[in-house]
């Protein structure tokens, strides 16, 4: 005679749980309703102007549409490298510093003042910018065209302001340190005390200990503070706009007065003159290609992250 089988019993919710849960589910559907509805606008009002007529739109200025555009997309990728070029390895050893090296009376407060950058307005680091960090530079900036100007990153004529793309980067590597900063810090926290302990056992020094030990563990979080960062860099709209005298150039020159333009920063100084009608589909169109562009970047760095997400501090 076989034995009955019994079922096993589900549990019973409370109502807080409920709660919980259907709060839960909302957000996340909140999120993709917000996002297919920002994606169904740029479509609707960007598509018109990819083929928009230059003589009926004003803003393209005898171009077409992607004439136009090319230059724009050059601007925000470049000043965007530039930004993560500097603020990476920064960000890195700051997040070092405070995890594996500084006292805890002195790393505590340090993280909050790196943490404080992140408060700090857009608006005020394009003032910051374009009134004391430009001037501060030109020193710097008359010794690398005077000496590395065979270069082609430091040629050209100097720019006498000192609002160079270079400035631009250096800006919006200064707003995009406390993300980095911050998802470091916290990856390398949770590194495995006892791969750290054994490695110090073995006669491993506190860098080589950081270097196969950390590092590894952490790499997948630094590339997601860094695609983070990027995300901030690519969609920087007033610091860029304040600090870069553009001129909608296509060049790789760092020091002089003409540069490249970005797609946010044109948005948000064409918009007003943009008026109605074909002008204005034309600048939602560049959002729209701006919005691709970080969906892209997005998609890669979550691809590289998921090839790292096998290594963990178990294994």
């Amino acid at each position: 005679m076989t034995a009955a089988v019994t079922r096993p019993t589900k549990a019973k919710q409370r109502p807080a749980d409920r709660a919980f849960s259907g709060a839960a589910v909302g957000a996340g559907i909140t999120i993709l309703l917000v996002l297919a509805a920002v994606a169904l606008f740029l479509v609707l009002r960007g598509v018109p102007g990819f083929f928009a007529d230059p003589a009926d739109a004003d803003v393209l200025r005898g171009q077409n549409f992607w004439e136009y555009t090319w230059p724009l997309v050059f601007g925000t990728v470049w000043v965007s490298v530039i930004a993560l070029v500097v603020a990476v390895p920064l960000a890195v050893a700051i997040a070092l510093f405070i995890s594996h090296y500084a006292p805890r009376r002195l790393a505590t407060p340090i993280g909050y003042l790196v943490d404080l950058l992140a408060a700090v307005p857009s608006v005020v680091y394009g003032l910051w910018g374009y009134l004391v960090f430009a001037n501060a530079l030109l020193p710097i900036y008359q010794w690398l065209n005077e000496y590395l100007g065979w270069i082609p990153l430091f040629g050209g004529v100097l720019s006498p302001t000192g609002r160079t793309i270079l400035t631009a980067g250096l800006v919006l590597a200064v707003m995009v340190l406390p993300i980095i900063t911050a998802i470091c810090r916290e990856i390398f926290l949770q590194t495995p005390s006892l791969h750290e302990e054994a490695a110090l056992a073995l006669g491993a020094t506190r860098w080589e200990m950081i270097r196969m030990a950390v590092l590894p563990f952490g790499r997948a979080g630094i590339v997601s503070g860094a695609m983070l960062g990027l995300g901030r860099a690519l969609g920087e709209t007033m610091a860029v706009a304040m600090v870069l005298s553009a001129t909608g150039v296509v060049t790789f020159e760092l020091l002089t007065s003409a540069n490249p333009s970005t797609i946010p920063a044109n948005i948000a100084l064409k918009f007003a003159e943009a008026g109605y009608g074909l002008n204005v589909n034309v600048l939602i169109g560049t959002g729209l290609v701006l919005f691709v562009i970080s969906f892209a970047v997005n998609a890669v760095a979550r691809w590289v992250v998921n090839r790292r997400k096998d290594f963990s501090g178990a294994n």
